[in-house]
């Protein structure tokens, strides 16, 4: 490349199979840009075979230089701040990581893969958006259609007139780093599901009243109305039912076509249209009516985003157009959830998930390092319980665990060497306050780590720091694999011989903020009478906090209460041992509940 010219960094998302539409799109770029300049052209992936990427490089030339670039370290280096959802393993979303991922940027030009190009692109690279966080068009979608539009407005809080699409974005990479964007974003990720347009929700969302708006030609949707021309428009826009790979008769396709002839997946793409079947038009177009159904229903929530901003400026006593009578809004989810557990104790079905749990992959023998026998598991294990202690700090900071004491810890004196912990199991994060307990044994006993047994899809399908958690921080996956079943229970003798403590759920379900003890189920007392050590109970009671959280609940306080330890009786048999160990622990708790809440424990 020519050193001596201006160089246009322009950045796009894909994977293997939306590669082949990506280099229509460079083609058309590259043939239609003002040679007096050079490009960047930088493609953010994680896993592009080597002979697709040899391909799109043949599109180079001296003006033109290609990089893939793999996000994958960074998406690494974040995981932990990241919720465990899959919008970040999403492509669409890796253009809000080009100002981290290249502080050397001041600005750059990201443009989505479904794009044709005939305007000179340095014209719009060098449009001078001031201050603003970004330069963008239009979004169609929500101007021509009111649905979408009201959804937006009533939903978002934003002006349907001011919303852009986030396909073609001239981002000013100092500013976002400024703003910390990519913070915002993370957080309203944590807040907030955005389920409509997602990436574009948050980003306007983000960027309201910081946006600079380009003419609509340089971003001319396949939607609606169009108003403009092959002569008039300079980038084109395939949505939805308007990609020319897939529909025959849609607006522009000659020009797509055009250009993927001079791409080296002309055969790929044109086969891609050949295959594409009817059923499967038909589904994008109920994928359509299902879009605007659920936009319709989004705007009918009286907890979506809108709703929920509102009742917390009210409650921080802040001037608000909603009667000061308006419902603590609350998510419709959680309060789904409280139907079935609700349900669920009616039918007396204690161990069924609320739940949905993540899809469980088999785990193999030798798959896990139980023991961490293995140098590598040790150290991972060492730098996941470190990642631990500090989520849990900023857990704690930020108020979103709230711990107001301990109690029992007396009974810790008791304890003569491998122990069984039980607990009551309510929330995704409650293992995190029997770390306090496990802190308190280390006060009195100076050997042993601390262990969990999770379910095996939390072993298999977690990603990101949560799923680094899974796999690293002393967990002991079950499985439905015989012989690594054997695997876990050899390692459970051979940790609680050496003096550890094991948590085990007994009740198996987790029931989400519900309060009272439910029937147990056997396994955690088997694994202590087949290895002779106690069962250390622990019941955590909690309380409504002045916090609300994110779903229009309040946060709760927890109370830790740590019950006497229970041992094995020598004069009984194995299966008498299982059952006097079990209600006694049930019988523990149920005193706790009962003296904490000053009713009686009784089922519906």
């Amino acid at each position: 490349m020519n050193v001596n010219k201006k160089s246009i960094p322009v950045f796009f998302a894909c994977d293997e199979n939306f590669i082949k539409f990506t280099s229509v799109t460079i083609r058309s770029l590259i043939e239609n840009a003002s040679r007096e300049f050079c490009y960047e052209i930088h493609i953010l992936c994680t896993a592009i075979s080597d002979s697709k990427k040899q391909e799109v490089l043949k599109l180079s030339d001296e003006n033109f230089k290609i990089t893939f670039d793999d996000v994958a370290v960074y998406l690494n280096s974040i995981s932990y701040r990241l919720p465990i959802r899959d919008y970040y393993s999403k492509t669409t979303y890796y253009r809000l990581f080009i100002p981290e991922m290249f502080p050397e940027l001041d600005k750059a030009l990201y443009l989505d893969s479904d794009m044709i190009v005939l305007g000179d692109i340095s014209q719009l690279y060098n449009h001078d958006i001031g201050e603003n966080y970004v330069g963008a068009c239009n979004e169609q979608a929500m101007v021509q259609t009111d649905v979408y539009g009201t959804y937006v407005e009533k939903c978002i809080g934003l002006d349907r007139n001011k919303y852009f699409n986030a396909g073609m974005m001239l981002i000013n990479c100092a500013q976002f780093r400024k703003q910390r964007i990519l913070d915002q974003f993370i957080r309203l990720l944590h807040e907030y599901s955005f389920v409509v347009t997602q990436d574009e929700d948050y980003l306007n969302l983000i960027c309201c009243g910081n946006v600079f708006w380009i003419e609509n030609s340089w971003n001319v949707e396949t939607y609606g109305e169009i108003k403009y021309t092959q002569e008039t428009a300079k980038i084109i826009h395939y949505l939805m039912v308007g990609k020319p790979w897939h529909f025959r008769d849609v607006k522009f396709a000659e020009i797509f076509w055009e250009y993927a002839k001079r791409t080296p997946f002309y055969d790929e793409i044109k086969s891609v249209l050949e295959n594409y079947t009817d059923q499967q038009r038909k589904n994008d177009y109920d994928s359509v009516d299902r879009l605007a159904k659920l936009a319709e229903s989004e705007i009918n929530r009286p907890d979506n985003f809108l709703n929920r901003k509102i009742y917390m400026e009210q409650k921080a006593g802040e001037k608000s157009s909603q009667p000061d009578s308006a419902p603590v809004p609350k998510s419709q989810e959680r309060l789904e959830i409280l139907r079935k557990i609700s349900e669920l104790e009616k039918q007396g079905k204690f161990w069924e998930d609320v739940e949905d749990d993540p899809p469980a992959r088999q785990i193999q023998p030798g798959e896990v390092d139980y023991q961490q026998k293995k140098l590598s598991s040790r150290i991972k294990s060492f730098i996941a319980f470190r990642a631990a202690r500090k989520f849990l700090k900023k857990m704690l900071k930020t108020k979103q665990i709230i711990i107001s004491g301990i109690e029992g810890t007396e009974n810790l004196g008791m304890l003569k060497g491998g122990t069984i912990i039980t607990c009551n199991h309510f929330n995704p994060f409650d293992s995190f306050a029997i770390q306090y307990v496990y802190d308190e044994i280390r006060k009195k006993h100076r050997h042993g780590k601390f262990f969990r047994i999770i379910k095996e899809g939390n072993y298999t399908s977690y990603t990101g720091f949560y799923g680094e958690l899974m796999r690293s921080c002393n967990t002991l996956p079950l499985s439905s694999n015989y012989k690594t079943m054997n695997e876990f229970i050899i390692a459970v003798k051979t940790l609680l011989a050496a003096g550890n403590y094991i948590l085990i759920y007994p009740e198996q379900s987790l029931w989400w903020n519900y309060k009272k003890p439910k029937p147990l189920r056997a396994g955690a007392y088997k694994l202590a009478v087949k290895n002779n050590v106690a069962v250390l109970p622990v019941f955590i009671t909690m309380k409504d906090s002045d916090i609300l959280d994110s779903n229009g609940f309040f946060v709760q306080e927890y109370t830790i209460h740590i019950c006497r330890p229970i041992f094995p009786d020598s004069t009984l048999s194995r299966n008498e041992n299982v059952e006097y160990m079990m209600n006694e622990n049930y019988s523990a708790w149920k005193k706790i509940y009962e003296n904490t809440y000053k009713i009686p424990l009784s089922y519906k």
